[in-house]
């Protein structure tokens, strides 16, 4: 655990940080415990609820941004053919790298994006089918 002092509204705060096995982040401050979610649990869990509502029946699924940021690299190439799970692309947001995965088996059809271009939350970066 470790102890740090933290600045709230001008008012200083001893407080103690742990993670768990689980790798959630849980401090105590003046006898009460918090759960604390980091911005890369936010973007992740986004990534998560992003891809599962996407369809990934027969046919062609459009893979969106996550979030609005810059394409940092582009791993696959037009026809190539992937996995589920497999990296696609990686989006630099807020100085952190996300990660794309392809939500199906599949060929890409097409990559609508090349590097360094700027996209918003829900563009489309790739078809598969």
């Amino acid at each position: 655990m470790e102890e740090l002092i933290v600045k709230v509204d001008g008012r200083d705060y001893k407080v103690f940080v742990e993670e768990t096995e689980e790798g959630k982040i849980i401090v105590h401050c003046e006898g009460d415990v918090y759960e604390v979610e980091t911005k890369k649990d936010v973007e992740q869990s986004a990534v998560e609820r992003l891809h599962k509502k996407q369809s990934v029946e027969e046919g062609k699924v459009e893979i969106t941004a996550p979030l609005p940021g810059i394409i940092y690299e582009i791993k696959v190439k037009q026809g190539s053919n992937v996995k589920q799970g497999q990296s696609l692309f990686t989006i630099m947001a807020m100085k952190m790298e996300n990660d794309i995965t392809s939500p199906k088996d599949g060929k890409i059809k097409e990559i609508k994006v090349k590097k360094d271009d700027n996209v918003s939350k829900g563009y489309v970066l790739a078809v598969i089918e």
